[in-house]
Protein backbone atom coordinates (compact mmCIF):
# COMPACT_ATOMS: atom_id res chain seq x y z
CA UNK A 1 0.00 0.00 0.00
CA UNK A 2 3.00 2.27 0.40
CA UNK A 3 3.23 2.49 -3.40
CA UNK A 4 -0.36 3.67 -3.71
CA UNK A 5 0.20 6.41 -1.14
CA UNK A 6 2.92 7.90 -3.35
CA UNK A 7 0.69 8.19 -6.41
CA UNK A 8 -0.13 11.75 -7.48
CA UNK A 9 -3.56 13.08 -6.66
CA UNK A 10 -5.97 13.31 -9.58
CA UNK A 11 -6.16 16.59 -11.45
CA UNK A 12 -9.26 18.66 -12.07
CA UNK A 13 -12.52 16.85 -12.75
CA UNK A 14 -13.67 16.62 -16.34
CA UNK A 15 -17.09 17.72 -17.47
CA UNK A 16 -19.52 14.90 -18.43
CA UNK A 17 -19.22 15.65 -22.14
CA UNK A 18 -15.42 15.32 -21.87
CA UNK A 19 -15.77 11.80 -20.47
CA UNK A 20 -18.11 11.00 -23.36
CA UNK A 21 -15.68 12.45 -25.87
CA UNK A 22 -12.79 10.47 -24.39
CA UNK A 23 -14.86 7.27 -24.43
CA UNK A 24 -15.93 7.88 -28.05
CA UNK A 25 -12.34 8.56 -29.09
CA UNK A 26 -11.21 5.37 -27.31
CA UNK A 27 -13.82 3.26 -29.08
CA UNK A 28 -12.87 4.84 -32.42
CA UNK A 29 -9.16 4.22 -31.76
CA UNK A 30 -9.89 0.60 -30.82
CA UNK A 31 -11.86 0.15 -34.05
CA UNK A 32 -8.94 1.58 -36.05
CA UNK A 33 -6.54 -0.83 -34.33
CA UNK A 34 -8.89 -3.73 -35.06
CA UNK A 35 -9.55 -2.83 -38.71
CA UNK A 36 -5.86 -2.17 -39.41
CA UNK A 37 -5.10 -5.62 -37.97
CA UNK A 38 -2.37 -4.34 -35.66
CA UNK A 39 -3.88 -6.41 -32.85
CA UNK A 40 -3.54 -9.70 -34.73
CA UNK A 41 -0.89 -12.03 -33.37
CA UNK A 42 -0.01 -13.19 -36.91
CA UNK A 43 0.72 -9.62 -38.09
CA UNK A 44 2.98 -8.88 -35.11
CA UNK A 45 4.97 -12.08 -35.53
CA UNK A 46 5.28 -11.56 -39.29
CA UNK A 47 6.74 -8.12 -38.51
CA UNK A 48 9.28 -9.52 -36.05
CA UNK A 49 10.26 -12.21 -38.60
CA UNK A 50 10.59 -9.52 -41.32
CA UNK A 51 8.08 -11.37 -43.51
CA UNK A 52 5.79 -8.45 -44.36
CA UNK A 53 5.78 -4.67 -44.30
CA UNK A 54 2.22 -4.14 -42.98
CA UNK A 55 3.22 -3.19 -39.41
CA UNK A 56 6.24 -1.15 -40.52
CA UNK A 57 4.01 0.94 -42.80
CA UNK A 58 1.56 1.57 -39.94
CA UNK A 59 4.38 2.49 -37.55
CA UNK A 60 5.81 4.78 -40.24
CA UNK A 61 2.42 6.47 -40.66
CA UNK A 62 2.24 6.98 -36.89
CA UNK A 63 5.65 8.68 -36.99
CA UNK A 64 4.58 10.78 -39.98
CA UNK A 65 1.55 12.00 -38.00
CA UNK A 66 3.38 12.28 -34.68
CA UNK A 67 6.26 14.52 -35.78
CA UNK A 68 4.13 17.36 -37.18
CA UNK A 69 1.67 16.94 -34.30
CA UNK A 70 4.44 17.47 -31.75
CA UNK A 71 5.66 20.48 -33.71
CA UNK A 72 2.13 21.96 -33.70
CA UNK A 73 1.71 21.34 -29.96
CA UNK A 74 5.02 23.13 -29.27
CA UNK A 75 4.44 25.91 -31.81
CA UNK A 76 0.95 26.85 -30.61
CA UNK A 77 1.49 25.94 -26.94
CA UNK A 78 -1.49 23.60 -26.97
CA UNK A 79 -3.34 22.89 -23.73
CA UNK A 80 -5.17 19.84 -22.41
CA UNK A 81 -8.97 19.68 -22.23
CA UNK A 82 -8.71 20.89 -18.63
CA UNK A 83 -6.60 23.90 -19.67
CA UNK A 84 -3.28 22.59 -18.35
CA UNK A 85 -0.06 23.19 -20.27
CA UNK A 86 1.27 20.21 -22.26
CA UNK A 87 4.80 19.82 -20.94
CA UNK A 88 7.21 18.66 -23.63
CA UNK A 89 10.85 18.42 -22.68
CA UNK A 90 13.77 16.34 -23.86
CA UNK A 91 14.55 13.80 -21.14
CA UNK A 92 18.18 12.98 -20.38
CA UNK A 93 19.51 9.64 -21.63
CA UNK A 94 19.29 6.77 -19.13
CA UNK A 95 20.66 3.25 -19.59
CA UNK A 96 17.39 1.91 -18.16
CA UNK A 97 15.64 2.97 -21.38
CA UNK A 98 17.69 0.37 -23.27
CA UNK A 99 16.82 -2.38 -20.79
CA UNK A 100 13.18 -1.32 -20.64
CA UNK A 101 13.00 -1.23 -24.44
CA UNK A 102 14.40 -4.74 -24.67
CA UNK A 103 11.92 -6.06 -22.09
CA UNK A 104 9.09 -4.22 -23.86
CA UNK A 105 10.12 -5.61 -27.26
CA UNK A 106 10.37 -9.17 -25.97
CA UNK A 107 6.97 -8.85 -24.32
CA UNK A 108 5.51 -7.38 -27.50
CA UNK A 109 6.91 -10.25 -29.58
CA UNK A 110 5.56 -12.89 -27.18
CA UNK A 111 2.10 -11.41 -26.52
CA UNK A 112 1.55 -9.46 -29.76
CA UNK A 113 0.45 -6.49 -27.71
CA UNK A 114 1.75 -3.16 -26.57
CA UNK A 115 -0.34 -1.20 -24.04
CA UNK A 116 -2.98 0.31 -26.36
CA UNK A 117 -3.91 -2.79 -28.34
CA UNK A 118 -4.36 -4.90 -25.19
CA UNK A 119 -7.78 -3.31 -24.69
CA UNK A 120 -8.66 -3.64 -28.37
CA UNK A 121 -7.71 -7.33 -28.25
CA UNK A 122 -9.93 -7.91 -25.22
CA UNK A 123 -12.73 -5.91 -26.87
CA UNK A 124 -12.46 -8.01 -30.02
CA UNK A 125 -12.84 -11.23 -28.04
CA UNK A 126 -9.19 -12.26 -27.77
CA UNK A 127 -9.57 -13.04 -24.07
CA UNK A 128 -6.04 -14.45 -23.58
CA UNK A 129 -5.07 -10.75 -23.76
CA UNK A 130 -6.43 -10.47 -20.20
CA UNK A 131 -3.27 -12.30 -19.11
CA UNK A 132 -1.22 -9.69 -20.98
CA UNK A 133 -3.12 -6.91 -19.20
CA UNK A 134 -2.52 -8.54 -15.81
CA UNK A 135 1.19 -8.87 -16.66
CA UNK A 136 1.42 -5.24 -17.79
CA UNK A 137 -0.25 -3.93 -14.65
CA UNK A 138 1.90 -6.24 -12.52
CA UNK A 139 5.02 -4.98 -14.28
CA UNK A 140 4.05 -1.38 -13.51
CA UNK A 141 3.69 -2.20 -9.81
CA UNK A 142 7.03 -4.04 -9.79
CA UNK A 143 8.71 -1.06 -11.46
CA UNK A 144 7.09 1.33 -8.96
CA UNK A 145 8.39 -0.80 -6.09
CA UNK A 146 11.92 -1.02 -7.54
CA UNK A 147 12.21 2.54 -8.85
CA UNK A 148 13.68 4.05 -5.66
CA UNK A 149 16.53 1.50 -5.84
CA UNK A 150 17.25 1.93 -9.57
CA UNK A 151 20.05 4.23 -10.75
CA UNK A 152 18.81 7.52 -12.20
Amino acid sequence: MEILEKLPTPGPKLRPWQYGAAFTFGVFFGAVLYKSEVIRWERIHAMFRFEELHMYIIIGMAIAVGIPSMWLIKRFEARTVTGDEVPIKDPPFQRGVIYGGLIFGIGWAITAACPGPIYAQIGSGAFPAVATLVGAVGGMFIYAALRPRLPH
